[in-house]
């Protein structure tokens, strides 16, 4: 199983000596730290265990500057390696960095007691019982880079804590630590898997970005590989990337897989009074953020989006670590509800479901949250249903049905003439509606929805109706104010629409169609004579021919159209 190491330590406790002295690897590359001696940026080693395996080893920075940086290194580790002087003991920075490793949910690992030459036996004894004061459940172990005595025994330490697997099931996703390019290769992006796997000809995300790339090749340590997996220290070479174009604290994703955020819902941790303002680290990435809560619950609203899934763990810093938090919902809608944060934290499936889906969510959504594994979303979840590839709770849908019907029933009595509403004005704009709107018990016709049964009906308008019917039978032709009541009653063959606001009877339309064929040409003033009415009944008539497709108008003559002939 691949694994990942993280060193801790105060500022020239050994930890990078340490680290040469286990790999044989200085992982201060940078001009600057071979100079000064200390450690300023993340170096990685590869570490052979005594049983075989090999670890990634990550070397933080122990300087309080460089927390920032000890941090995005931490992150993503499945283990420590706390490095205490033996000399001095616990230091500042030594227990802020075991406050960050607890806060990452890094609960296991390996205390060395360095520089064990340099000190008598008392006080080496002192050292490793302070440490084993400090840290109850790590092994204890005494070394010196210098002599090498304590290695083998370290290295055996290390093989000896259990490490929970990485889900290899989840999607791809690598938080970007470290750019740079090479010559003849181009843009290069190392990081740590945290999930999923890499393979060269895989397309991935760059997030916060929003860019699609293709991986050339993928390196573990220097040496070309296949396929890196989840848990490995992972170096991805992105061509088609200029280095600008790509920064610590970015992340490489499988597409549509995770969401991209300016806010996050927290179960607070808190090491010293959280202030409204803090910078969050999410991954390798460090954002201003804003703090919303509600006792033990946080909404962060960053500056930037970020990517996250449930689970996930977030450090909140000022001038010093003041807390922490763990993702309850990656992409929360704005406001803290911590009802439904509760029911987040209890992982329950179900209620997970009932509680996200304000409105319908993918089943991907779902995964990219963290909140459902693929498993789970194939069970039969009580109260929860689906449409197409959408997810949503019986309770939800109950809603929607009743609000729809409320609407159509309040148009049925206002709207008696018509009782439908247009499909497109019956359920909002969005993506899911056309997978949701066969479960809404309605009828559909043509465009429209209905209550089921639903009809047209004269109601209050039949006086209006017989006053218009008759007015029509007597002049062939009346103006109509109630366009509703024209529209019913030409769609009930009662009468025929003609102009702006007129109507004519269907006897005076039918018989002025058949006088069509027997008028050569059909001009206005042949075709009102023919039919024995008034010049504007006759010009509205003509019209109403054109419309409906019966004549063409060519200047002050019409010609039947050939279909129609």
């Amino acid at each position: 199983m691949p694994l990942t190491v993280g060193t801790a330590g105060h500022i020239d406790h050994g930890k990078t000596w340490l680290v040469r002295a286990l790999t044989g690897k200085d992982t201060d590359r940078l001009p600057e730290e071979q100079a000064r001696g200390i450690s300023i940026d993340l170096g990685y080693a590869p570490l052979e265990l005594p049983d075989g395996r090999r670890m990634s080893l990550v070397d933080v920075p122990g300087h309080e500057r460089f927390v920032r940086t000890m941090i995005a290194g931490a992150t993503g580790i499945d283990l420590f390696l706390l490095v205490i002087d033996a000399q001095e003991g616990a230091r500042p920075q030594t227990l802020e960095h075991l406050a960050v490793l607890r806060l990452l949910g890094v609960a296991d690992g390996v205390v060395a007691v360095t520089k064990a030459d340099a000190v008598d036996e008392e006080t080496l004894e002192l050292a490793i019982e302070e440490a084993r004061e400090l840290v109850p459940d790590a092994e204890v172990v005494a070394v010196s880079a210098k002599t090498g005595a304590g290695l083998d025994e370290l290295r055996a330490a290390l093989a000896r804590v259990p490490v929970e697997e990485r889900d290899a099931a989840r999607a791809t996703r690598l938080y970007v630590d470290r750019v740079f390019t090479l010559q003849g290769v181009g843009t290069v992006a190392t990081g740590t898997l945290w999930s999923g796997s890499i393979s060269a000809g895989d397309m991935l995300r760059v997030e916060p970005r929003g860019r699609t790339v293709r991986v050339r090749s993928v390196q573990v340590h220097d040496a070309p590989v296949e396929t890196a997996e989840a848990g490995q220290r992972v170096a991805v070479n992105l061509p088609t990337l200029q280095r600008r174009e790509l920064a610590r604290g970015d992340v490489l994703v499988e597409p549509g897989h995770y969401p991209l955020s300016y806010r996050l819902d927290l179960r607070l941790q808190e090491l010293d009074e959280v202030p409204a303002a803090v910078t969050a680290h999410v991954g390798t990435k460090a954002v201003p953020a804003r703090v919303a809560r509600s006792g033990t619950y946080a909404q962060l609203r960053l500056s930037e989006p970020v990517v996250a899934a449930r689970g996930d763990r977030v450090i909140l810093r000022t001038q010093t670590t003041v807390g922490g938090g763990v993702v309850l919902d990656p992409a929360p809608r704005r406001g803290l509800e911590p009802e439904r944060l509760a029911v987040l934290e209890r992982a329950d499936p179900k209620q997970i479901v009932r509680a996200l889906v304000h409105e319908p969510v993918t089943g991907r959504e779902l995964q990219a949250r963290g909140v459902l594994a693929p498993a789970e979303l194939a069970l039969g979840l009580t109260g929860v249903r689906s449409a197409g590839e959408y997810i949503f709770s019986d309770a939800w849908l109950g809603e929607l049905r009743a609000g729809v019907r409320e609407r159509l029933a309040a148009r049925a009595e206002s709207h008696p003439l018509d009782p439908g509403i247009p499909l497109a004005e019956l359920l909002p704009a969005e993506p899911w509606a056309p997978n949701v709107l066969n479960l809404l018990e309605i009828e559909r016709r043509g465009a429209k929805g209905y209550l089921p049964g639903a009809t047209a009906a004269l109601g209050a308008r039949a006086q209006a109706a017989s006053e218009l019917e008759a007015q029509l039978v007597q002049e062939g032709i009346a103006r109509v104010e109630d366009k509703e009541l024209a529209a019913f009653l030409e769609d009930a063959g009662r009468l025929r629409r003609v102009g702006d606001g007129y109507a004519v009877s269907t006897a005076l339309y039918d018989r002025g169609r058949q006088l069509l064929t027997q008028l050569d040409p059909i001009t206005l003033a042949s075709f009102r004579d023919a039919a024995g009415v008034g010049r504007r009944t006759a010009q509205l008539l003509l019209e109403r021919y054109d419309a409906d497709g019966l004549t063409l108008r060519r200047g002050d003559v019409r010609v039947l159209r050939r279909s129609r002939g």
